[in-house]
């Protein structure tokens, strides 16, 4: 039989990707948790179809004790929980000053906090079997933060930071739980179909952005192959890289750039739904849409993925390298 899996925020977005991804390449028994039950019900039916089981767990990640509720509900019907996956999210795109005190703390209440309560009710369950992973959800942004999203970077960093100590905290413990972060780039999911804006313009991904079966295979291999961080994308990489060198001017960079690259050219409608109280009604599936700008496959991720073959692969080149430049010195010496 499949591993057993409990995947939040799994109605949509990178998180249905995510489940349909086990489903396919483990035959999975999957617990789905998010806040809309007829979109449950559909990722439900997607999973069957790929060859594992599912479970609809109609649940607001930002209540800790409905969480606990799914898990339990999850180990009942399909046995211990092998692998937890944090994905559930919320944002708003607005500057800080245009949010509202309730409208800020529940992005961190999802984000964040949702993380939190998962995370425990995770190590709940696996500290006593001495066994489990936990992947974790992650995004440049909890390194590089970008102007409009004050709350959802906030919320990415402060993960980071809880992780970070619980982490150190199994070590001491000499436990065989473990915890992985896959950190993503820009994805095409309907995210920017549904979050909360006071900007002008409709919301739209940084480019380049990724298809979210990218996101997807990252956090199953993550999964099976469980390791500190994933950088997924170049995109990633240089923004988590450049603000270890230069995070000034990437303030600077980003002061200039970052209002107008997450905005299109359409205007925004004063009426649009959003979900950031409550889910949005509709059809949205995995994508979002952008599929036509999105990428579906990433180099940075595959290299990622296949480390220890890219370190010897350089080696090689630059033991190589150094052989020759060796041989034309001596030749010039002679």
């Amino acid at each position: 039989m499949g591993p057993v899996v409990l995947i939040t925020g799994a109605s949509a977005g990178v998180g249905r990707a995510t489940a349909r991804v086990f489903a396919e390449r483990d035959g999975a028994r999957i617990g789905l948790v998010a806040r809309d039950g007829t979109r449950l019900e559909a990722a439900a039916d997607e999973i069957r179809q790929s060859g594992g089981e599912a479970l609809i767990l109609p649940c607001d990640v930002a209540d800790a004790a409905g969480v606990d509720q799914a898990a339990d509900k999850v180990e009942r019907a399909f046995g211990a929980i092998d692998i937890w996956v944090n994905c559930a999210m919320a944002t708003m795109m607005a500057p800080v000053g245009k949010m509202t005190p309730e409208e800020f703390r529940r992005v961190t209440e999802v984000t964040y906090l949702g993380s939190v309560y998962g995370t425990m009710s995770a190590l709940r369950r696996m500290r006593q079997r001495d066994r489990g992973v936990i992947v974790q959800v992650g995004s440049a942004l909890a390194y590089r933060s970008i102007p409009l999203q004050s709350a959802y970077c906030g919320a990415k960093h402060a993960i980071v930071g809880f992780l970070d100590s619980v982490r150190s905290e199994l070590i001491h413990d000499k436990s065989r739980v473990r915890l992985s972060v896959v950190h993503l780039p820009a994805i095409n999911t309907p995210q920017f179909s549904w979050m909360r804006s006071r900007m002008p313009r409709r919301p739209q991904p940084v480019p380049p952005i990724f298809q979210p079966e990218v996101a997807a295979d990252a956090i199953h291999f993550a999964a099976h192959h469980p390791r500190r961080e994933f950088w997924v994308g170049r995109s990633s990489v240089k923004a988590i890289m450049a603000q270890k060198v230069a995070p000034g001017r990437l303030d600077s960079f980003l002061a200039r750039t970052g209002y107008q690259g997450q905005q299109t050219s359409e205007p925004a409608s004063a009426d649009g739904p959003d979900n950031l109280f409550a889910p949005v009604e509709g059809e949205h599936a995995a994508r979002g849409r952008f599929t036509g700008r999105a990428e579906g496959w990433s180099p940075a991720l595959e290299a990622t993925k296949r480390r220890m073959a890219v370190a010897s692969i350089a080696g090689l080149a630059l033991g190589v390298a150094g052989l020759l430049l060796a041989r034309r010195a001596a030749r010039h010496r002679r």
